[in-house]
């Protein structure tokens, strides 16, 4: 080959390389939208069985937007009857694969690890996670409404051991962008 023809060849692929990045990208951004109200941090406040409290959560893009990861704590102030206590959760968000649905698998301060399937309503206004079922396990579903541009309203429930779909409320809250 001829030192011209290198030379172009070489120029036309670093051209063409920032755009094959960029188009990349841009699609795993794009992977992720049905999800864009709720990135970002927010403060929120509510209660249920804990009691009421207060916390924060984040979603934010990690891993060159291949992955959503979700940080949460809330703090229950004491009562008569138990001191104060803090809870800590990570979520992450993945798929497994190009178009396959997102997963998520959380992780908390008491121990807990909960695997998550994801489904995202049509107008992209409410997101659920909903544990796998076991017969000898509790399942778990955790719901975000979009209520606004700043606002969501939360539900974390919880359904007995052989009783799949028997959802109680544990905890509901209102959340605010910061």
């Amino acid at each position: 080959m001829s030192r011209e023809l290198h030379v172009s060849l070489l120029v036309t692929v670093a051209c063409l390389l920032p755009l094959s990045i960029a188009t990349i990208a841009q699609e795993t951004v794009s992977a992720w939208a049905p999800f864009g109200y709720l990135l970002g941090d927010w403060v929120g406040e509510g209660g249920g069985q804990p009691g009421q409290g207060s916390g924060e959560f984040s979603f934010h893009p990690d891993l060159q937007n291949h992955i959503l990861v979700r940080k949460n704590y809330a703090t229950y102030p004491p009562t008569k009857d138990r001191p104060g206590l803090r809870h800590d959760d990570l979520t992450v968000i993945y798929r497994e694969s190009d178009g396959a649905p997102p997963k998520a698998i959380y992780f908390d301060s008491e121990g807990h690890v909960i695997r998550y399937s994801i489904t995202v309503s049509s107008d992209q206004k409410t997101v659920e996670f909903v544990s796998e079922a076991s017969p000898s396990s509790p399942r778990y579903r955790l719901t975000y409404v979009k209520t606004g541009s700043d606002t969501v309203t939360i539900k974390f429930e919880i359904a007995p051991p052989g009783k799949q779909d028997a959802f109680a409320t544990y905890i509901e809250a209102k959340a605010r962008r910061k």
